[in-house]
């Protein structure tokens, strides 16, 4: 089944919802104050260059509040734009399985408990965070509510990994996605267009690389150069190239083509906190560049999975 329209020639996550739960999802991004095994020094220390200082939770809730505040915080600004909406608690900012099976058990549990409207769980986390028994009790809660994980790859490229300091192979994302399916519990990937060095080429290689995994959704958007970051840093010191717009939309487009024509597409831009932007300024205005990724399919009669080819 496909979740194509008109107007988005692919599977967009609102369509998906749509048919899934007959109404509109709303994600409410809570901050549990995790950290990453890459910024303790387990696995390294500073995490990923381009990581923000919140731990790519700018717009999570306020870590200082409890996790039943921050939802109803965000909830009351989601019910004036959409007043009748489904939820979906989001642990955004850090890798939100860092911690004993017992403590995560807690805090997904009890944040399925703050609305009669939640209809599922999605949890943000890195490849090498997950284990079998994580992996286990997550299978169990799926048995009760619908359970999504979303595992940052950003890129298949293995020099690249090293460049942006992600400390995670791709073997290691693999086990962690088999451990997930194996409880059918939906998998969402991450990727950033523009990394450092990279060229188009590797960024349909990525694509490539994830339509031969069993994952059910990808985030996609650019690189962002925050304030703050290892990546600003290296960029104002030795500044590397940013992708325009025309070029972003261009990539983003082959790169949908490209995609397997079952995986559901959950983002096509990202926006940083405005103040902490250094690059690409056009980010800032999220609609217009998801606005021109649908123009250039409409206009070019291209869809999702048109240019796919299974291996």
């Amino acid at each position: 089944m496909n979740y194509f329209t008109k107007d988005k020639p692919y599977n967009s996550l609102h369509e998906y919802y749509i048919k899934e739960y007959g109404k509109k999802v709303a994600k409410i991004s809570l901050n549990c104050g995790f950290t990453c095994p890459n910024r303790d020094g387990k696995k390294g220390y500073g995490g990923c260059t381009y990581c923000s200082k919140e731990l790519s939770g700018d717009f999570a809730g306020d870590k200082n509040k409890s996790l039943k505040e921050q939802f109803d915080d965000i909830k009351k600004i989601m019910e004036n734009k959409w007043p009748d909406t489904l939820y979906m608690p989001y642990f955004q900012a850090g890798s939100n399985t860092y911690a004993p099976v017992d403590y995560l058990k807690k805090i997904f549990e009890e944040s399925l408990t703050f609305d009669k409207n939640i209809v599922g769980i999605s949890i943000a986390t890195r490849g090498d965070c997950i284990n079998k028994k994580i992996a286990d009790y997550l299978g169990e809660l799926n048995k009760t509510t619908h359970v999504q994980v979303e595992l940052g790859l950003q890129s298949a490229n293995e020099k690249t990994s090293d460049i942006i300091n992600r400390k995670m192979t791709n073997e290691e994302l693999v086990i962690a996605i088999e451990l997930l399916r194996k409880h059918n519990i939906e998998v969402v990937l991450h990727i950033i267009n523009g990394l450092p060095g990279e060229d188009i080429n590797d960024m349909l290689y990525t694509i490539d690389f994830i339509n031969n995994l069993d994952i059910q959704g990808i985030k996609i958007h650019s690189l962002l150069v925050l304030e703050d970051t290892i990546l600003a840093d290296q960029y104002k010191k030795n500044p590397f190239k940013i992708l325009t717009l025309d070029e972003y939309v261009d990539i983003t487009v082959k790169q949908i083509c490209r995609l397997r024509p079952d995986i559901i597409i959950h983002r096509l831009a990202a926006d940083g906190n405005p103040k902490d932007l250094i690059e690409p300024k056009w980010t800032i205005k999220k609609m217009v560049v998801m606005n021109e990724i649908d123009k250039k399919l409409r206009k070019d009669g291209l869809y999702q999975g048109i240019d796919y080819k299974k291996n």
